[in-house]
């Protein structure tokens, strides 16, 4: 039996017997359709704001964009006509994935934020290195410089107890680096109260031991004694290392052996300090700092650039000048350098004005609850439900563990967490009493109106929530 089989593409009165268009004739537009009024991509394309946008963010990211709008029109959550408009609003600020957000959460190091926000004076400094630099390069001489340079004389300067000075890539490098170029094949001496866990799931004790050192473990949980060190220190002793918790408390019947202890007795001694606290802090009397170590005998101090000295991420390394040589010149300082762009942030942020880590540790409580409550009363005048209150702050970032910084908050309903989570501008904060809190020490207050305004832009979809 013969069959008879619609041409691919016909429409559905078609394939249902009713009458096509003859051979030759137009297929007429269904005028019903709404899909048919959707802008074409190659058309929205040539849309100016679109193809600037093309230019600056890719053009991958602008017709992810346009495809979305066009979704949106297809399903009827937008009119066809509206479609350009919308692709523009989907644009991404930048080419990357990384998006900007205001952190309101009262933790000033917030790791899943990126901990320390870089000083403004840090972030020209990125920008105008971006480009070619004479990182490595005497501009005077035109032959080969010093890495770094400039970068390592600002941090060197802000640390004169260092004989010398090296950054690595990050804080855990900084170890990594100790224990391959002085302790591989040899023993660390170690507290077993030190044996800390850095986060996600790394551990200390298995970073070293990667190096191919070994670790000799001394003393308890809470009692290690200067001489619980001087039994374990042998001619296979690398170094000793000394770390401080910087993420949990010991408290009750505890003993710590002290740097000046421990550099007594004849091996060198590398102490983490962890937080990067260059010198004392008033606001932050039990944190240790890299300059008290190496006054009281440390040979090197480990230390991060992304916490309380505000900078990048990096690994600072400082003190004796042949120790430092030493792991400089390690052919595993070459795997663990730093780039450019980094080294630009450091120095900005060792010489530039202070950082906002450096501001928001210092704020004054009575100014945050004015800059609270001004924000509240505005808030309210326009049917939000919005209360100012006080609350306490924390460092974060494995700093300065049990140490509440008294602050305060802008206090809304809990929906709002999610809402301004996910807008536009995300603005993230947390939750405390079946409300959001929005910390205002961690907000630096030329940020208050865009945080008042991602507030109202959430207000709808929040009560929307609540409903």
């Amino acid at each position: 039996m013969e069959q008879h089989v619609a041409p691919t593409g016909a429409d559905e009165s078609t394939r249902a017997g009713a009458p096509g268009p003859g051979p030759g004739e137009p297929r007429q537009p269904n005028p019903g359709d709404v899909r048919r009024r959707i802008p074409r991509t190659d058309v929205l394309l040539r849309d100016p704001r679109l193809a600037e946008a093309a230019a600056r963010l890719g053009p991958a990211a602008v017709k992810a964009a346009i495809r979305q709008a066009q979704e949106r029109a297809r399903h009827g959550t937008v009119p066809p006509e509206r479609v350009p408009e919308t692709a523009v609003a989907l644009l991404p600020d930048t080419a990357g994935g990384l998006r900007p957000v205001i952190n309101a959460t009262g933790v000033l190091l917030h790791t899943n934020l990126g901990r320390a926000p870089l000083s403004a004076a840090a972030r020209q400094a990125v920008a105008e290195a971006a480009g070619p630099t004479d990182v490595e390069l005497d501009l005077a001489t035109g032959v080969r410089a010093r890495r770094g340079r400039s970068a390592l004389a600002a941090l060197q300067d802000r640390v004169p107890d260092a004989g010398a000075v090296h950054v690595v890539n990050n804080g855990a490098a900084a170890l990594v680096l100790a224990a391959t170029a002085l302790a591989a094949g040899r023993e660390i001496v170690i507290s077993r109260g030190e044996m800390v866990e850095i986060g996600d799931g790394f551990r200390l004790p298995d970073l070293l031991v990667s190096t191919g050192a070994r670790l000799r473990e001394v003393g308890t949980t809470n009692r290690t004694t200067a001489a619980d060190y001087a039994a374990a220190i042998g001619p296979d002793t690398g170094f000793v290392l000394k770390v401080h918790p910087s993420n949990f408390r010991v408290t009750g019947f505890t003993r710590a052996a002290g740097v000046s202890e421990l550099a007594a007795l004849g091996a060198p001694v590398v102490v983490d300090i962890g937080s990067g606290l260059l010198a004392p802090h008033p606001a932050l009397p039990e944190e240790p700092d890299a300059g008290t170590a190496l006054r009281a005998g440390a040979a090197l101090v480990a230390a991060s650039g992304d916490k309380l000295l505000g900078g990048p991420q990096c690994g600072l390394l400082l003190g004796r000048r042949d120790l430092v040589r030493t792991l400089a010149r390690h052919p595993l300082a070459r795997a663990l350098r730093v780039d450019k762009l980094t080294l630009a942030a450091l120095e900005a942020t060792l010489t530039g004005p202070p950082t906002p880590t450096a501001t928001g540790l210092t704020a004054d409580p009575d100014r945050l609850m004015t800059r609270a409550r001004t924000l509240a009363a505005a808030l309210a005048a326009e049917g939000a439900d919005a209360r100012a209150v006080e609350t306490a702050a924390t460092v974060g970032g494995g700093g300065a563990p049990g140490v509440d910084l008294p602050s305060a908050a802008l206090s809304l309903p809990e929906p709002y967490a999610h809402v301004l989570r996910t807008g536009r501008t995300p603005v993230v904060g947390r939750l405390e009493g079946g409300r959001c809190l929005l910390d205002l020490r961690t907000v630096p207050e030329e940020d208050d109106d865009r945080l008042a305004h991602a507030v109202r832009s959430a207000a709808r979809p929040a009560a929307e929530g609540r409903a």
